[in-house]
């Protein structure tokens, strides 16, 4: 059989399967373990939005549940077969050729660890012989990676949103990306068992220019905002209506994810001005009250206009009118 053009001659199978969830992904998770068959022909990673601080028991749920050891992977640790990985808290799960680079990246979407993360960089290591999955999630972080799998001629599946306890990243997966199958839980563990046994041709293909935009790899369009993390400019990859921005350091997010950060980032500014505010108002209280006649005067009137502007400020913080915030979860800066 000779290979399709732009492809090599090398046949294999679709041996790595990237997991990317939030809220509601475990209960998904812990079901599809128990339905895998012991000889699963690929390695999984999964990426679940945790807390930085919080050492999850989820390895030893996901190995009772099913015939498939389920770990939390050191830096460097060697990819096998019917193995778990599982990424751990306030760090990114990478892929390259064989291995998993666990580090601490950049915040994708406020994430770390990030859905985007791991699906970009398993599809630049495996190309065609990912699959990947989003499951059950606030927000839409995957959406952006689930592109680079598909660009490099990996398989994508989303679990159906009427079945998520959280549909937004299963939603917005389908909504902007040509997702290949879109499932039940309970017909997951059949169609990833399948995909696993399917023989692929490893591309070798080029992909477009906006993808390499979109994972950094090339600038992308300047735009008049700046990285609410690290204050760098960003650039902007736009694909339909998804609008995906990147600064120099690697902080990466979609429209919805920068408009969350940008509000959490203008709220702590607004409660410096109020601290700033009250102190100079509170050492204004000082100097008139050591000083006489017109200086007096003048000190107080300054304690009192401050007084007024640190009031207004923390009134409208505490109404909520500064934030645009949803339901999502999201990592602590």
């Amino acid at each position: 059989m000779s290979p399709p053009p732009g492809h090599n001659i090398k046949d294999v199978n679709r041996d790595l399967i990237a997991i990317g969830g939030s809220a509601g992904g475990v209960e998904v998770l812990l079901a599809l373990v128990g339905e895998l068959p012991a000889k699963l022909p690929a390695a999984i990673l999964v990426v679940l939005h945790t807390s930085p601080m919080y050492l999850s028991p989820l390895p030893g749920l996901l190995s009772k549940r099913g015939p498939l050891e389920a770990l939390y992977p050191v830096h460097n640790q060697e990819l096998l077969p019917g193995k778990i990985y599982i990424a751990p808290p306030d760090t990114q799960l990478q892929v390259r050729a064989g291995y998993v680079e666990v580090v601490r990246g950049p915040r994708e979407n406020g994430h770390r660890p990030a859905v985007d993360a791991l699906f970009r960089t398993a599809s630049w290591a495996y190309g065609p012989r990912v699959v990947g999955v989003v499951l059950s999630g606030h927000g839409d972080c995957g959406t952006a990676g689930m592109m680079s799998i598909k660009a490099r001629g990996g398989v994508a599946v989303a679990q159906t949103p009427e079945t998520a306890l959280a549909p937004d990243m299963p939603k917005s997966a389908i909504d902007r990306v040509n997702v290949d199958h879109v499932v039940h839980p309970v017909e997951l563990p059949g169609l990833l068992t399948r995909l696993a046994g399917e023989r692929v041709w490893a591309k070798q293909a080029p992909v477009a220019a906006l993808i390499d935009q979109m994972e950094g790899k090339e600038p992308g369009t300047a735009v008049e905002l700046v990285c609410p993390t690290c204050q760098g400019v960003l650039t902007e990859a736009r694909t339909g209506d998804f609008q995906h921005f990147r600064c120099h350091v690697g902080h990466a997010f979609s429209l919805d994810s920068l408009a969350l950060e940008q509000s959490e980032e203008l709220e702590r500014a607004l409660w410096a001005a109020v601290r700033a505010l009250e102190e100079s108002a509170a050492l204004s209280r000082r100097l008139s009250a050591s000083n006489a006649g017109e200086l007096s005067s003048r000190f107080a009137d300054k304690e009192r206009t401050h007084g007024q502007h640190a009031e207004a400020i923390r009134r409208i913080l505490l109404s909520g009118d500064t934030s645009t915030r949803n339901d999502s979860p999201k990592s602590e800066s």
